[in-house]
Parts: C-alpha cells; sequence; structure tokens
C-alpha cells in the first residue's frame, strides 16, 4: 500500500549494521556482511568472524552475487507500492536517455557533463529507486568513458568517477576488471593517477580499495602493487594533509592485505607515510583512519623485515605506534599498536626505551583496566613481561643487581 514502508526480511539485513545490505560479501565461514562493516572489522585486526566467532584462516571476502540479485528482485517487486507509476516510467525513460547521450560520439562533452550531474543526482536515490542505473550498467559505462575520455577532459574524469563510486556498491565489478584488463585502459589508469586533481587522486584511490578487497579482481590488486609510481603517489596522498590522505589510507590498507604487495608497498615507503598520518590525525577524531593506519604497519610488519627498520629509523615511528595502544573512546587499533610495539620491541633496546619514555606502560595498564577484549589484555600483558623481562636482563648485564 502506498505510504507504507517496506520491511526488511531478516535474510536482507547485515548482521553488523542490520541495515539492508548494500554490497554483500562472503566470509570463508559462510556468514555474509555488508562490504564496508566487514571490511572496518578486519582493518581493525580482528580475526574471528563477528556472528559465529570463528577464528579465520582466510580473510579474504567474495561478493555474493546470488543475494545481491535476490534483494534487488525484492527491491523491484516491492517498489510499486511504494512510487508513483508515472514517475518511474519517467525516470526510466530518461535514464535511457541518459545512457544514449554518454554513449553517442556525437554528443558533446558539455552534454555528457550535464548528464553526469542528473545520473549523480539519481544515484543518491538508489537502491529503492532508479534502478534502472545498474540494469543499464551505467557503472561500466561510465569507467569506460573514464579510460577513454582520460586526460583529456579531467573536469569530465572527475563527475564520471564521483557518479561511478555512487553505483559500485550495487553493482558488478567484472565489468571493471574487464575494462582495466585491457593494456591501454590500465596505462590511462596510472596516467590519471598521476595527472589528475586531488578529487580524481582520491577517486582512484577508492577504485584501488574496491579492486584489491574483491577476490575476483584480486589479480588486478597485484598489478597495483608492482607500479612504484602508482605506491608512490598513494603514499604521498597518506603523508601530506589533503582531502585525499584518507583516501589513501584505504588503498594502502586493501592492497597490503594482498601479501604479495607487501615488499613493494614498504619499498615505496608506506610505513613512513602511515607514520606521518598518525601523527597528524587526532586519534579521537570521529571517523579517523587511524586503526586502519596501524593495522596496515601490522601487516607490512609481518613480512617486511625492512619495515621494522623504517620505524626505527623514524622519529616519530615508535611514539605513534605507542598513542595507538589506549583510546578512551573505543580501543579499535589497540591490538594491531601491541603486536606492532611486541615485534619492534622484542630485539630493539632503542624501541623498548623509546617506548617507555614516550609513556607506553601507562598505556598498558589503563588498557588492562578497560572494558577491552580479553585477548587485547592478553596481547598487552605479553607486552608489558617483555619489557620487564629486558629491563631486568639488561640491569643485570650492566652489573645492576634486581631487589
Amino acid at each position: 500500500m502506498k505510504g507504507e514502508e517496506m520491511v526488511i526480511p531478516h535474510l536482507f539485513r547485515c548482521p553488523i549494521s542490520l541495515d539492508l545490505f548494500k554490497d554483500p560479501v562472503t566470509l570463508s565461514t559462510g556468514q555474509t556482511y555488508d562490504r564496508i562493516f566487514i571490511e572496518k572489522w578486519l582493518s581493525e585486526g580482528n580475526a574471528t568472524c563477528p556472528v559465529t566467532m570463528q577464528k579465520l584462516v582466510d580473510s579474504s571476502i567474495v561478493p555474493n552475487h546470488t543475494l545481491r540479485h535476490l534483494i534487488h528482485e525484492w527491491i523491484v517487486d516491492n517498489s510499486e507500492g511504494q512510487f508513483e507509476a508515472a514517475a518511474d516510467d519517467e525516470n526510466d525513460v530518461s535514464i535511457g536517455e541518459f545512457k544514449r547521450i554518454l554513449e553517442s560520439n556525437e554528443s558533446t562533452l558539455e552534454d555528457k557533463i550535464l548528464v553526469l550531474d542528473k545520473v549523480h543526482s539519481l544515484s543518491e536515490k538508489l537502491p529503492l529507486e532508479n534502478s534502472r542505473l545498474i540494469e543499464f550498467d551505467f557503472f561500466g559505462l561510465l569507467f569506460e568513458l573514464v579510460f577513454e575520455i582520460g586526460t583529456k577532459s579531467l573536469k569530465f574524469v572527475e563527475k564520471a568517477l564521483f557518479c561511478a563510486l555512487k553505483l559500485m556498491p550495487f553493482s558488478e565489478m567484472e565489468s571493471l576488471k574487464i575494462i582495466l584488463e585491457q593494456e591501454t585502459k590500465y596505462v590511462v589508469f596510472l596516467l590519471l593517477f598521476e595527472r589528475g586533481n586531488i578529487s580524481i587522486k582520491k577517486s582512484l584511490c577508492l577504485v584501488v580499495e574496491a579492486i584489491s578487497s574483491c577476490v575476483d579482481t584480486k589479480n588486478l590488486g597485484e598489478n597495483f602493487g608492482k607500479s612504484d609510481k602508482l605506491l608512490r603517489g598513494i603514499v604521498d596522498l597518506v603523508r601530506n594533509k589533503s582531502e585525499a590522505n584518507e583516501a589513501g589510507v584505504r588503498a594502502l590498507s586493501a592492497l597490503s592485505r594482498i601479501e604479495k604487495n607487501r615488499e613493494n608497498i614498504d619499498k615505496q615507503g608506506a610505513v613512513k607515510g602511515l607514520i606521518a598520518y598518525l601523527s597528524n590525525v587526532e586519534i579521537i577524531e570521529k571517523g579517523s583512519l587511524a586503526p586502519m593506519a596501524v593495522s596496515t604497519i601490522e601487516n607490512l610488519l609481518l613480512s617486511v623485515g625492512s619495515a621494522k627498520i623504517a620505524i626505527l629509523d623514524n622519529c616519530c615511528g615508535v611514539k605513534a605506534i605507542v598513542k595507538m595502544v589506549f583510546r578512551v573512546s573505543n580501543h579499535e587499533g589497540s591490538e594491531s599498536a601491541v603486536n606492532c610495539l611486541v615485534i619492534i620491541c622484542s630485539d630493539s633496546k632503542i624501541a623498548r626505551e623509546t617506548a617507555i619514555v614516550e609513556g607506553v606502560l601507562t598505556q598498558l595498564l589503563l588498557l588492562l583496566q578497560s572494558q577491552c577484549s580479553a585477548r587485547i589484555k592478553t596481547k598487552a600483558r605479553m607486552l608489558l613481561k617483555l619489557l620487564r623481562t629486558m629491563w631486568i636482563n639488561e640491569d643485570l648485564n650492566n652489573g645492576f643487581g634486581v631487589i
């Protein structure tokens, strides 16, 4: 009945957000979550399935195309009672006309840019309205145009990428995979990242994140990890204070989850960039990606020996990680920070001394008195024990008795 709200079926709700799935993905445990929420869970250092609490041997996520299709059909079937048929018909005609204008070689670039503004406006109401944007694969079309027009019109590219990102949670990544597997299009991607404005760089970082996080496009994520110039560009965004630095953190985080990428990510200065981000950002700031940044550093430390050297050689390295050990508002990033310090301090007297000077003991004691998980407390005790044992041994070696 018109005006009534649709009751979302239980199976169509994400177990974390309890909202309608936008981009359903499935873990190795068989549980399905919305991509943005499960990626946040994993980036915070959690290694279990949120519903079953099973330990994840494989942290990869797979798009649940079947569920996405069922949700789309459910939305279409139930939308008739909510929205005027005339308005729907009018939108369908408009969307079809927009597609024709974008595809036509006779349309001017100005006309296409005007259409992008209208497409963006329509995409704001997805998924409940304007589903024709998905059915007509505007997602794939926009990326085709982005890599076809390239640097000839950065204004068009900026707007097209903005629209495509709006459509991405409801679209299949397969179309983007097919496009970027073409060498000429991949070269244009790298060129746009090099020459684009800050908004284009931000959008391309989010594309890198999506591609590197999806099992179906993992090979493309590995290709990104081989590009020195792209990685250096992302690191520069992370290090500098700009509107794109958090998109850069997201890109590095996703790329680092592909183990093959880690050595080159470190080689291109990722640790230095992430330390700069942690030093600049307020960790209590709402929406801060500090937990994701420290989790990425942990990934690099676990796989690349030179990552430890990069932290020790950085005057702010240990300090930046210590401040992540305890946070008053929540404990996101605490476990990763403690794990990082265990790795760094285990065989470095300078790291231990610096950590103690920067207040790690107080941070750990506050963490043990907080409401954090038992696992985090266990890790905190391990670090305290390590620091105490090493301190005692050093005193004995220097001829000091222990009372």
